[in-house]
């Protein structure tokens, strides 16, 4: 994805990935242009037409001879407050509406200076046609009685073309910008750039929650319940990966399994994927037991280990079907009696080490959209790998809204069999509503 150039849909994906930034900029644009035009408000424009003999064809010359200078300097001493020519000729519009007709349009902070200013370089015209000589005589040119009144555009017209124009300019501003830094982005997005990373399907992308502190894991494990959505898609994901065999009514009749979720410790999203899937099967009335375990990191589950470790608050729907466990050893004692295993798995993406985490009958992948490369991705699978253990499966954390890809790879099967066997966890557990 790095090495693509910049095309429009590219291009627009970036833009709507930080359309929080795009938009204050739009909105400071806006509130700037605003400001710029409430300070300069709309100047008054004012006519003064003047009639001219049937005898003269060239309005165009007549145009030009309207904004000379002996026509505008002639003016001034009739404009007040003073100006000078240069000034009249900026705010000084000439047309020739009808072939015998000057129109003089002057703009000016206020109705009186406009209107006055408009007549007076009228009179000047007047006065200087009747002083040149042609082949037909003087040029008897007469001044029209004013029948429009000096008018100003609407303050709140002119508010919102100034806001418009300045909500578009930053917009484009902040859309270059960021195109400019992220144009080399080298993070995964999209569910079939994750699973082509690493050739391993995507079996789930589900929402999840950013808990900061003890407290919000805690309430996190209690309260969380998924979408229709989302909840359908945890359920295919334990199909497929052979952990759906449970019967609820009789935990005993089935076999127990386990189940890693491993990520990366740069990547805090796909943390809650482990806690929310065993939150969710029990919620099913399918006995479970969430293991955190030893981590590679021990920092980055450092408030999961603190909320396991206390009292969670309990809820009627699934209390006494979840247990949480933490543990210091990789080897501790028998394994916990519940039905299926969930176990959090952190390594560090800069140097994985997935041998340092523990084991479960089947390992699968967590990964936030936008939170890691291919290449970190491919280190702890190789990481995995060389421990022995096959990772089944990803699951992507909070999906780009704009995927419209899903991460199955061709020929992927529907079914995949669990293949390392889980090592034994000790009963040092906190139940759920006990």
């Amino acid at each position: 994805m790095s090495d693509q150039p910049l095309d429009l849909r590219r291009s627009m994906q970036i833009v709507r990935r930080h359309k929080a930034v795009v938009s204050v900029f739009a909105a400071i644009g806006v509130a700037a242009g605003v400001a710029f035009a409430v300070v300069n408000p709309p100047e008054v424009k004012a006519e003064a037409q003047v009639l001219l003999p049937q005898s003269v064809h060239d309005g165009a010359t007549e145009d030009f001879i309207g904004k000379s200078y002996p026509v505008l300097s002639g003016a001034l001493p009739s404009i007040h407050p003073a100006t000078t020519v240069s000034s009249l000729q900026s705010s000084l519009t000439v047309t020739n509406p009808a072939s015998n007709i000057i129109l003089f349009t002057v703009s000016a902070p206020t109705a009186g200076q406009a209107q006055s200013a408009a007549n007076a370089i009228a009179a000047s015209y007047v006065s200087y046609a009747a002083s040149l000589s042609t082949a037909n005589g003087k040029v008897a040119a007469h001044l029209l009685p004013s029948g429009n009144e000096a008018h100003r555009t609407s303050p709140y017209v002119n508010d919102a073309v100034y806001g418009i124009i300045g909500g578009l300019l930053l917009t484009i501003i902040a859309s270059i910008i960021v195109l400019s830094r992220n144009r080399h982005d080298r993070k995964l997005r999209m569910r079939d750039e994750i699973a082509n990373s690493i050739g391993i399907p995507v079996l789930a992308s589900i929402a999840v929650g950013h808990p900061s502190d003890a407290a919000g894991w805690a309430r996190l494990l209690a309260e969380y319940e998924p979408g229709a959505v989302h909840a359908w898609g945890m359920r295919s994901a334990l199909r497929q990966l052979g952990l759906w065999g449970v019967d609820p009514a009789d935990p005993g009749a089935g076999r127990r399994t386990s189940l890693a979720v491993l990520s990366v410790d740069t990547d805090p999203g796909a943390l809650a994927l482990g806690p929310q899937l065993a939150v969710f099967a029990a919620s099913l009335g399918i006995r479970t037991t969430l293991v955190i375990g030893p981590q590679q990191n021990p920092n980055a589950t450092a408030t999961l280990r603190a909320a396991c470790s206390m009292q969670p608050v309990a809820s009627s729907r699934w209390s006494g079907y979840l247990e949480v466990v933490v543990l210091d050893s990789a080897d501790s004692g028998d394994p916990p009696n519940a039905a299926l295993t969930v176990i959090v798995a952190v390594v560090k993406a800069s140097e994985p080490r997935a041998a340092e985490t523990m084991r479960a009958m089947t390992t699968v992948l967590g990964v936030s959209s936008g939170a890691a490369t291919a290449e970190e991705l491919a280190r702890v699978a190789v990481s995995a790998a060389a421990d022995n253990r096959q990772i089944t499966g990803i699951l992507v954390a909070d999906p780009d809204s704009e995927d419209r890809t899903t991460g199955r790879l061709p020929h992927s099967p529907s079914r995949l069999a669990p293949r390392t066997m889980a090592a034994p966890v000790a009963k040092i557990t906190t139940e759920i509503g006990r």
